[in-house]
Protein backbone atom coordinates (compact mmCIF):
# COMPACT_ATOMS: atom_id res chain seq x y z
CA UNK A 1 0.00 0.00 0.00
CA UNK A 2 1.22 3.41 -0.83
CA UNK A 3 1.16 6.64 2.40
CA UNK A 4 -2.52 7.62 2.00
CA UNK A 5 -3.92 3.87 1.51
CA UNK A 6 -2.37 2.89 4.40
CA UNK A 7 -3.50 5.99 6.40
CA UNK A 8 -7.21 5.19 5.16
CA UNK A 9 -6.86 1.38 6.39
CA UNK A 10 -5.17 1.83 9.27
CA UNK A 11 -7.91 4.65 10.29
CA UNK A 12 -10.78 2.19 9.21
CA UNK A 13 -9.50 -0.53 11.21
CA UNK A 14 -9.04 1.77 14.18
CA UNK A 15 -12.38 2.78 14.10
CA UNK A 16 -13.73 -0.51 13.43
CA UNK A 17 -11.73 -1.99 16.68
CA UNK A 18 -12.93 1.12 18.60
CA UNK A 19 -16.92 0.18 18.11
CA UNK A 20 -16.39 -3.40 18.26
CA UNK A 21 -14.38 -4.15 21.74
CA UNK A 22 -13.54 -7.66 21.75
CA UNK A 23 -14.44 -8.79 18.73
CA UNK A 24 -11.39 -10.58 17.76
CA UNK A 25 -13.07 -12.81 14.87
CA UNK A 26 -14.93 -9.81 13.23
CA UNK A 27 -11.73 -7.68 13.37
CA UNK A 28 -10.16 -10.62 11.59
CA UNK A 29 -12.59 -10.98 8.90
CA UNK A 30 -12.93 -7.41 8.08
CA UNK A 31 -8.78 -6.69 7.95
CA UNK A 32 -8.69 -9.69 5.44
CA UNK A 33 -11.73 -8.06 3.11
CA UNK A 34 -10.08 -4.03 3.70
CA UNK A 35 -6.49 -4.99 3.31
CA UNK A 36 -7.54 -6.33 -0.05
CA UNK A 37 -10.22 -3.34 -1.23
CA UNK A 38 -8.85 -0.32 0.07
CA UNK A 39 -6.49 1.01 -2.82
CA UNK A 40 -9.30 -0.02 -5.12
CA UNK A 41 -11.25 2.32 -3.04
CA UNK A 42 -8.79 4.82 -2.98
CA UNK A 43 -8.64 4.77 -6.71
CA UNK A 44 -12.32 4.88 -6.30
CA UNK A 45 -12.87 8.37 -4.06
CA UNK A 46 -16.93 8.16 -4.31
CA UNK A 47 -16.81 4.84 -2.03
CA UNK A 48 -14.87 6.48 0.33
CA UNK A 49 -17.47 9.99 0.44
CA UNK A 50 -20.08 7.49 0.76
CA UNK A 51 -18.11 5.39 3.38
CA UNK A 52 -19.12 2.45 1.21
CA UNK A 53 -16.83 -0.03 3.16
CA UNK A 54 -17.84 1.73 6.78
CA UNK A 55 -21.29 0.63 5.95
CA UNK A 56 -20.83 -2.84 4.98
CA UNK A 57 -18.99 -3.07 7.99
CA UNK A 58 -21.55 -2.06 9.99
CA UNK A 59 -24.81 -4.43 9.98
CA UNK A 60 -28.19 -3.63 8.94
CA UNK A 61 -29.97 -5.43 11.82
CA UNK A 62 -28.79 -7.99 14.34
CA UNK A 63 -31.44 -9.60 16.85
CA UNK A 64 -30.15 -11.06 20.22
CA UNK A 65 -32.93 -13.08 21.87
CA UNK A 66 -33.46 -15.53 24.72
CA UNK A 67 -34.06 -19.15 24.20
CA UNK A 68 -36.01 -20.79 27.11
CA UNK A 69 -36.31 -24.66 26.36
CA UNK A 70 -36.76 -28.09 28.92
CA UNK A 71 -34.46 -30.57 28.45
CA UNK A 72 -35.70 -34.41 29.66
CA UNK A 73 -35.31 -34.27 33.25
CA UNK A 74 -37.70 -31.45 33.28
CA UNK A 75 -34.83 -28.80 33.75
CA UNK A 76 -35.33 -25.38 32.57
CA UNK A 77 -32.53 -24.22 29.92
CA UNK A 78 -31.67 -20.65 28.89
CA UNK A 79 -29.60 -20.25 25.83
CA UNK A 80 -28.75 -17.09 23.52
CA UNK A 81 -29.95 -16.56 19.94
CA UNK A 82 -29.04 -14.58 17.09
CA UNK A 83 -29.19 -13.50 13.83
CA UNK A 84 -26.92 -10.50 11.95
CA UNK A 85 -28.31 -9.41 8.60
CA UNK A 86 -25.27 -7.74 7.14
CA UNK A 87 -26.26 -6.75 3.77
CA UNK A 88 -29.66 -7.11 1.68
CA UNK A 89 -28.58 -4.76 -0.85
CA UNK A 90 -28.22 -7.57 -3.75
CA UNK A 91 -31.09 -9.90 -2.35
CA UNK A 92 -32.82 -11.11 0.99
CA UNK A 93 -30.43 -12.15 4.01
CA UNK A 94 -29.11 -15.62 3.08
CA UNK A 95 -27.17 -17.32 5.05
CA UNK A 96 -26.86 -20.72 7.78
CA UNK A 97 -28.15 -21.14 11.54
CA UNK A 98 -25.00 -22.35 13.68
CA UNK A 99 -25.48 -24.24 16.80
CA UNK A 100 -22.72 -24.55 18.73
CA UNK A 101 -21.26 -24.06 22.46
CA UNK A 102 -18.39 -21.56 20.73
CA UNK A 103 -21.32 -19.21 19.16
CA UNK A 104 -20.61 -15.34 19.96
CA UNK A 105 -21.45 -11.81 18.53
CA UNK A 106 -18.55 -11.71 17.15
CA UNK A 107 -18.69 -15.19 15.25
CA UNK A 108 -22.09 -14.32 14.16
CA UNK A 109 -20.45 -11.06 13.20
CA UNK A 110 -17.70 -12.52 10.97
CA UNK A 111 -19.85 -15.31 9.56
CA UNK A 112 -22.44 -12.96 8.33
CA UNK A 113 -19.51 -10.29 6.85
CA UNK A 114 -18.16 -13.08 4.81
CA UNK A 115 -21.32 -13.97 3.59
CA UNK A 116 -22.23 -10.76 2.19
CA UNK A 117 -19.23 -11.30 -0.05
CA UNK A 118 -19.15 -15.22 -0.50
CA UNK A 119 -22.83 -14.54 -1.33
CA UNK A 120 -21.78 -11.65 -4.28
CA UNK A 121 -19.74 -14.47 -5.72
CA UNK A 122 -22.31 -16.90 -6.66
CA UNK A 123 -24.11 -13.85 -9.50
CA UNK A 124 -27.46 -14.93 -7.63
CA UNK A 125 -29.69 -12.42 -5.88
CA UNK A 126 -28.81 -13.35 -2.48
CA UNK A 127 -27.70 -10.94 0.55
CA UNK A 128 -25.66 -11.97 3.63
CA UNK A 129 -26.64 -12.92 6.92
CA UNK A 130 -25.35 -15.36 9.57
CA UNK A 131 -27.66 -16.72 12.87
CA UNK A 132 -27.02 -19.19 15.40
CA UNK A 133 -27.43 -20.51 19.35
CA UNK A 134 -24.60 -21.21 21.85
CA UNK A 135 -26.88 -24.56 22.17
CA UNK A 136 -24.87 -27.38 21.73
CA UNK A 137 -26.88 -30.19 20.26
CA UNK A 138 -24.12 -32.96 20.91
CA UNK A 139 -25.63 -35.69 23.20
CA UNK A 140 -29.08 -34.10 23.61
CA UNK A 141 -31.89 -36.46 22.64
CA UNK A 142 -34.13 -36.05 19.06
CA UNK A 143 -36.72 -34.62 21.76
CA UNK A 144 -34.74 -31.86 23.55
CA UNK A 145 -33.14 -30.74 19.80
CA UNK A 146 -36.89 -30.32 18.86
CA UNK A 147 -37.82 -28.31 21.85
CA UNK A 148 -35.07 -26.01 21.49
CA UNK A 149 -35.47 -25.31 17.84
CA UNK A 150 -38.95 -24.62 18.36
CA UNK A 151 -38.20 -21.72 20.72
CA UNK A 152 -35.38 -20.71 18.69
CA UNK A 153 -37.82 -20.19 15.72
CA UNK A 154 -40.74 -18.91 18.06
CA UNK A 155 -38.38 -15.53 18.25
CA UNK A 156 -36.43 -15.61 15.04
CA UNK A 157 -40.03 -16.17 12.70
CA UNK A 158 -40.68 -12.74 13.14
CA UNK A 159 -37.50 -11.35 11.65
CA UNK A 160 -37.46 -13.91 8.38
CA UNK A 161 -39.42 -14.55 5.35
CA UNK A 162 -38.91 -15.90 1.82
CA UNK A 163 -38.58 -12.02 0.28
CA UNK A 164 -36.76 -10.86 3.68
CA UNK A 165 -34.28 -13.53 5.14
CA UNK A 166 -33.56 -16.99 4.15
CA UNK A 167 -31.56 -19.41 6.90
CA UNK A 168 -30.06 -22.07 5.95
CA UNK A 169 -28.06 -25.09 8.30
CA UNK A 170 -24.29 -24.69 9.20
CA UNK A 171 -22.47 -26.80 12.03
CA UNK A 172 -25.22 -28.07 14.63
CA UNK A 173 -27.79 -27.87 12.48
CA UNK A 174 -28.26 -30.44 9.60
CA UNK A 175 -31.33 -31.79 8.55
CA UNK A 176 -32.91 -32.58 11.30
CA UNK A 177 -32.63 -29.28 13.13
CA UNK A 178 -34.03 -27.65 9.79
CA UNK A 179 -36.96 -29.92 9.68
CA UNK A 180 -37.73 -29.40 13.43
CA UNK A 181 -37.02 -25.30 12.38
CA UNK A 182 -39.44 -25.27 9.08
CA UNK A 183 -42.25 -27.32 11.01
CA UNK A 184 -42.37 -24.36 14.11
CA UNK A 185 -42.04 -21.50 11.19
CA UNK A 186 -45.18 -23.15 9.11
CA UNK A 187 -47.11 -24.16 12.32
CA UNK A 188 -46.23 -20.01 13.32
CA UNK A 189 -46.95 -18.30 10.32
CA UNK A 190 -49.57 -20.95 8.45
CA UNK A 191 -47.75 -20.79 5.50
CA UNK A 192 -45.53 -22.97 3.22
CA UNK A 193 -43.15 -21.24 1.65
CA UNK A 194 -39.62 -21.24 0.90
CA UNK A 195 -37.74 -19.42 3.82
CA UNK A 196 -35.45 -22.24 4.90
CA UNK A 197 -32.86 -23.83 2.65
CA UNK A 198 -31.46 -27.58 3.36
CA UNK A 199 -35.12 -28.54 3.33
CA UNK A 200 -35.77 -32.34 2.72
CA UNK A 201 -36.47 -33.15 -0.72
CA UNK A 202 -40.39 -34.44 0.11
CA UNK A 203 -40.85 -31.28 1.32
CA UNK A 204 -39.39 -28.51 -0.67
CA UNK A 205 -35.40 -29.55 -0.42
CA UNK A 206 -33.32 -29.26 -3.54
CA UNK A 207 -31.35 -32.28 -4.97
CA UNK A 208 -27.71 -32.20 -4.28
CA UNK A 209 -27.87 -29.88 -1.36
CA UNK A 210 -26.17 -32.14 1.20
CA UNK A 211 -22.89 -32.82 -1.24
CA UNK A 212 -23.16 -29.20 -2.27
CA UNK A 213 -20.21 -27.56 -0.34
CA UNK A 214 -18.07 -30.36 -0.38
CA UNK A 215 -18.59 -31.17 -3.98
CA UNK A 216 -17.97 -27.18 -4.84
CA UNK A 217 -15.11 -26.89 -2.87
CA UNK A 218 -13.60 -29.76 -5.28
CA UNK A 219 -14.82 -28.41 -8.48
CA UNK A 220 -13.15 -24.67 -7.18
CA UNK A 221 -9.69 -26.68 -6.23
CA UNK A 222 -10.00 -28.46 -10.16
CA UNK A 223 -10.18 -25.18 -11.61
CA UNK A 224 -7.31 -24.00 -9.01
CA UNK A 225 -4.98 -26.89 -10.16
CA UNK A 226 -5.81 -26.65 -13.70
CA UNK A 227 -4.06 -23.02 -14.18
CA UNK A 228 -0.64 -25.46 -12.98
CA UNK A 229 -1.49 -27.69 -15.41
CA UNK A 230 -2.37 -30.59 -12.41
CA UNK A 231 -5.22 -31.74 -10.96
CA UNK A 232 -6.68 -34.50 -8.28
CA UNK A 233 -5.95 -37.46 -10.24
CA UNK A 234 -3.13 -39.36 -8.12
CA UNK A 235 -3.32 -36.77 -5.24
CA UNK A 236 -2.75 -37.73 -1.77
CA UNK A 237 -5.58 -35.39 0.20
CA UNK A 238 -6.11 -34.49 3.97
CA UNK A 239 -9.03 -32.99 5.17
CA UNK A 240 -10.21 -31.76 8.11
CA UNK A 241 -13.55 -31.85 9.74
CA UNK A 242 -15.96 -35.36 9.47
CA UNK A 243 -19.50 -32.89 9.13
CA UNK A 244 -21.42 -32.36 5.53
CA UNK A 245 -18.62 -30.42 3.88
CA UNK A 246 -16.15 -32.50 4.70
CA UNK A 247 -17.89 -36.04 3.79
CA UNK A 248 -18.62 -34.77 0.41
CA UNK A 249 -15.46 -33.24 -0.21
CA UNK A 250 -13.60 -36.24 1.08
CA UNK A 251 -16.21 -38.13 -1.27
CA UNK A 252 -15.90 -36.35 -4.67
CA UNK A 253 -11.79 -36.11 -4.19
CA UNK A 254 -12.05 -39.83 -3.81
CA UNK A 255 -14.03 -39.96 -7.10
CA UNK A 256 -11.63 -37.50 -8.62
CA UNK A 257 -8.60 -39.92 -8.45
CA UNK A 258 -7.10 -38.74 -5.10
CA UNK A 259 -6.27 -40.66 -2.01
CA UNK A 260 -8.07 -38.94 0.88
CA UNK A 261 -6.20 -40.16 4.07
CA UNK A 262 -7.40 -38.12 7.20
CA UNK A 263 -10.52 -36.74 8.70
CA UNK A 264 -11.48 -35.40 12.34
CA UNK A 265 -13.70 -33.84 14.78
CA UNK A 266 -13.01 -31.45 17.80
CA UNK A 267 -11.45 -34.42 19.60
CA UNK A 268 -8.71 -35.64 17.31
CA UNK A 269 -7.74 -37.10 13.84
CA UNK A 270 -7.82 -40.11 11.53
CA UNK A 271 -4.96 -41.08 9.60
CA UNK A 272 -5.89 -44.10 7.09
CA UNK A 273 -2.69 -44.98 5.41
CA UNK A 274 -4.58 -46.61 2.53
CA UNK A 275 -7.07 -43.90 1.90
CA UNK A 276 -10.97 -44.20 2.12
CA UNK A 277 -12.74 -45.85 -0.39
CA UNK A 278 -16.29 -46.33 -1.10
CA UNK A 279 -17.17 -48.43 1.79
CA UNK A 280 -15.08 -46.72 3.92
CA UNK A 281 -16.92 -42.98 3.23
CA UNK A 282 -21.03 -45.38 3.96
CA UNK A 283 -19.72 -46.13 7.44
CA UNK A 284 -18.62 -42.20 7.60
CA UNK A 285 -21.79 -41.21 6.92
CA UNK A 286 -23.49 -43.65 9.30
CA UNK A 287 -21.72 -42.99 11.75
CA UNK A 288 -22.18 -39.27 11.48
CA UNK A 289 -25.74 -38.76 9.97
CA UNK A 290 -27.02 -41.46 11.90
CA UNK A 291 -25.44 -42.62 15.08
CA UNK A 292 -23.91 -39.42 15.47
CA UNK A 293 -20.64 -40.50 16.75
CA UNK A 294 -17.28 -39.53 16.93
CA UNK A 295 -13.84 -39.94 14.46
CA UNK A 296 -12.35 -42.42 16.38
CA UNK A 297 -14.42 -45.00 16.29
CA UNK A 298 -13.37 -45.33 12.21
CA UNK A 299 -9.95 -46.41 13.83
CA UNK A 300 -11.59 -49.43 15.88
CA UNK A 301 -13.93 -50.16 12.64
CA UNK A 302 -10.62 -50.15 10.17
CA UNK A 303 -7.43 -51.27 12.16
CA UNK A 304 -4.92 -49.62 9.28
CA UNK A 305 -6.19 -46.65 10.86
CA UNK A 306 -4.45 -44.57 13.64
CA UNK A 307 -6.02 -41.87 16.03
CA UNK A 308 -4.57 -39.09 17.15
CA UNK A 309 -6.56 -37.74 20.30
CA UNK A 310 -6.18 -33.78 20.76
CA UNK A 311 -4.61 -33.28 17.35
CA UNK A 312 -5.38 -31.61 13.98
CA UNK A 313 -4.38 -33.32 10.90
CA UNK A 314 -1.69 -30.90 9.29
CA UNK A 315 1.32 -32.70 9.99
CA UNK A 316 0.44 -35.61 7.31
CA UNK A 317 2.21 -35.62 4.28
CA UNK A 318 -0.14 -34.30 1.52
CA UNK A 319 -0.73 -32.92 -1.95
CA UNK A 320 -3.63 -31.10 -1.20
CA UNK A 321 -5.29 -30.01 2.40
CA UNK A 322 -9.29 -29.18 2.42
CA UNK A 323 -9.48 -27.47 5.86
CA UNK A 324 -13.20 -28.56 6.30
CA UNK A 325 -13.54 -27.77 10.24
CA UNK A 326 -14.05 -24.72 11.72
CA UNK A 327 -12.78 -21.13 11.84
CA UNK A 328 -8.77 -20.55 12.81
CA UNK A 329 -8.14 -24.27 12.48
CA UNK A 330 -4.80 -23.65 10.83
CA UNK A 331 -2.46 -21.50 12.51
CA UNK A 332 1.31 -20.68 11.53
CA UNK A 333 2.61 -23.94 13.16
CA UNK A 334 -0.42 -25.79 11.16
CA UNK A 335 0.39 -23.96 7.83
CA UNK A 336 4.29 -24.40 8.20
CA UNK A 337 3.62 -28.17 8.98
CA UNK A 338 1.89 -28.24 5.73
CA UNK A 339 4.17 -27.00 3.46
CA UNK A 340 6.87 -28.92 4.79
CA UNK A 341 4.82 -31.81 4.61
CA UNK A 342 5.00 -31.10 0.64
CA UNK A 343 1.05 -29.44 0.17
CA UNK A 344 1.07 -27.49 -2.63
CA UNK A 345 -2.62 -26.71 -2.36
CA UNK A 346 -4.95 -25.78 0.36
CA UNK A 347 -8.77 -24.84 -0.40
CA UNK A 348 -10.97 -23.75 2.38
CA UNK A 349 -14.33 -26.04 3.01
CA UNK A 350 -14.89 -23.46 5.84
CA UNK A 351 -15.23 -20.22 7.14
CA UNK A 352 -11.86 -18.39 7.60
CA UNK A 353 -10.68 -22.04 8.60
CA UNK A 354 -6.68 -20.19 8.15
CA UNK A 355 -5.20 -17.41 10.50
CA UNK A 356 -3.96 -14.63 8.91
CA UNK A 357 -0.62 -15.64 9.58
CA UNK A 358 -1.18 -19.20 7.85
CA UNK A 359 -2.20 -17.32 4.91
CA UNK A 360 0.74 -15.58 4.96
CA UNK A 361 3.15 -18.37 4.74
CA UNK A 362 0.88 -20.09 2.20
CA UNK A 363 1.39 -16.75 0.15
CA UNK A 364 4.86 -16.72 0.82
CA UNK A 365 5.51 -20.78 -0.21
CA UNK A 366 4.00 -19.67 -3.82
CA UNK A 367 1.63 -22.51 -3.32
CA UNK A 368 -2.33 -22.66 -4.73
CA UNK A 369 -4.82 -21.08 -1.87
CA UNK A 370 -8.45 -20.17 -1.59
CA UNK A 371 -9.79 -18.34 1.34
CA UNK A 372 -13.59 -20.01 2.03
CA UNK A 373 -15.51 -17.14 0.47
CA UNK A 374 -14.54 -18.42 -3.19
CA UNK A 375 -14.09 -21.63 -2.43
CA UNK A 376 -17.28 -22.93 -0.17
CA UNK A 377 -19.61 -21.21 -2.11
CA UNK A 378 -21.29 -23.90 -3.84
CA UNK A 379 -23.39 -24.63 -0.33
CA UNK A 380 -25.04 -21.06 -0.31
CA UNK A 381 -24.95 -21.34 -4.01
CA UNK A 382 -27.29 -24.67 -4.42
CA UNK A 383 -29.23 -22.83 -1.11
CA UNK A 384 -29.75 -20.12 -3.93
CA UNK A 385 -30.89 -22.49 -6.40
CA UNK A 386 -33.30 -24.26 -4.12
CA UNK A 387 -34.83 -20.82 -3.28
CA UNK A 388 -35.67 -20.69 -7.27
CA UNK A 389 -36.94 -23.83 -7.45
CA UNK A 390 -39.27 -23.10 -4.62
CA UNK A 391 -40.08 -19.84 -6.38
CA UNK A 392 -41.46 -22.11 -9.43
CA UNK A 393 -42.27 -25.09 -6.97
CA UNK A 394 -40.52 -27.25 -9.32
CA UNK A 395 -37.58 -29.94 -8.53
CA UNK A 396 -34.60 -30.40 -10.87
CA UNK A 397 -33.09 -33.35 -11.41
CA UNK A 398 -29.49 -34.31 -9.50
CA UNK A 399 -27.83 -33.36 -12.82
CA UNK A 400 -29.38 -30.01 -13.55
CA UNK A 401 -28.51 -28.96 -10.01
CA UNK A 402 -25.02 -30.34 -10.50
CA UNK A 403 -24.56 -28.82 -13.70
CA UNK A 404 -25.50 -25.44 -12.35
CA UNK A 405 -23.18 -25.73 -9.45
CA UNK A 406 -20.41 -26.52 -11.54
CA UNK A 407 -21.02 -23.67 -13.50
CA UNK A 408 -21.17 -21.40 -10.56
CA UNK A 409 -17.98 -22.46 -9.29
CA UNK A 410 -15.82 -21.89 -12.54
CA UNK A 411 -17.20 -18.68 -12.82
CA UNK A 412 -16.60 -18.21 -9.33
CA UNK A 413 -12.91 -19.41 -10.03
CA UNK A 414 -12.94 -16.65 -13.19
CA UNK A 415 -13.87 -13.94 -11.17
CA UNK A 416 -11.18 -14.16 -8.32
CA UNK A 417 -8.63 -15.08 -11.27
CA UNK A 418 -9.84 -11.88 -13.11
CA UNK A 419 -9.08 -9.67 -10.19
CA UNK A 420 -6.78 -11.22 -8.72
CA UNK A 421 -4.22 -11.90 -11.00
CA UNK A 422 -0.28 -10.55 -10.44
CA UNK A 423 2.34 -8.77 -12.40
CA UNK A 424 3.88 -12.57 -12.57
CA UNK A 425 1.21 -14.15 -13.49
CA UNK A 426 0.24 -15.82 -9.95
CA UNK A 427 -3.22 -15.51 -9.05
CA UNK A 428 -4.16 -14.52 -5.16
CA UNK A 429 -6.99 -14.97 -4.55
CA UNK A 430 -7.82 -13.46 -1.64
CA UNK A 431 -7.51 -10.67 -2.73
CA UNK A 432 -9.49 -11.71 -6.43
CA UNK A 433 -12.73 -12.97 -4.32
CA UNK A 434 -12.47 -9.69 -1.92
CA UNK A 435 -12.29 -7.34 -4.74
CA UNK A 436 -15.07 -8.91 -6.93
CA UNK A 437 -17.33 -9.55 -4.68
CA UNK A 438 -16.56 -6.18 -2.62
CA UNK A 439 -17.19 -4.72 -6.24
CA UNK A 440 -20.32 -5.86 -6.90
CA UNK A 441 -22.19 -4.87 -3.48
CA UNK A 442 -20.33 -1.66 -3.62
CA UNK A 443 -21.97 -0.56 -6.93
CA UNK A 444 -25.21 -1.81 -6.17
CA UNK A 445 -25.23 0.57 -2.45
CA UNK A 446 -23.90 3.45 -4.53
CA UNK A 447 -27.10 2.85 -7.03
CA UNK A 448 -29.18 2.46 -4.30
CA UNK A 449 -28.45 5.59 -2.40
CA UNK A 450 -27.98 6.38 1.12
CA UNK A 451 -30.04 3.49 2.81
Amino acid sequence: MDKFTQKYFDAFMADIIARNPGEKEFHQAVREVAASVAPYIVEHPHLMDLKVLERIAEPERIIIFRVPWMDDNGEVRVNRGFRVQCSSVIGPYKGGIRFHASVNLSIMKFLAFEQTFKNALTTLPMGGAKGGSDFNPRGKSDAEVMRFCQSFMTELFRHIGQDTDVPAGDIGVGGREIGYLFGQYRRLRDEFTGTLTGKGLNWGGSRLRPEATGYGLCYFATEMLATRGQSFEGKTVVVSGAGNVAQYAAQKAMRLGAKVVTLSDSDGYIYDPDGLDEDKMAYVFELKNIYRGRIKEYAAKYPTAKYFPGEKPWKTPCDIALPCATQNEIDEAGARALIAGGCQCVAEGANMPSTPEAIQVFQDAGILYSPGKASNAGGVATSGLEMSQNSVRQHWTREEVDAHLHRIMSDIHAACVKYGKEPDGTVNYVKGANLAGFIKVADAMVDQGLV
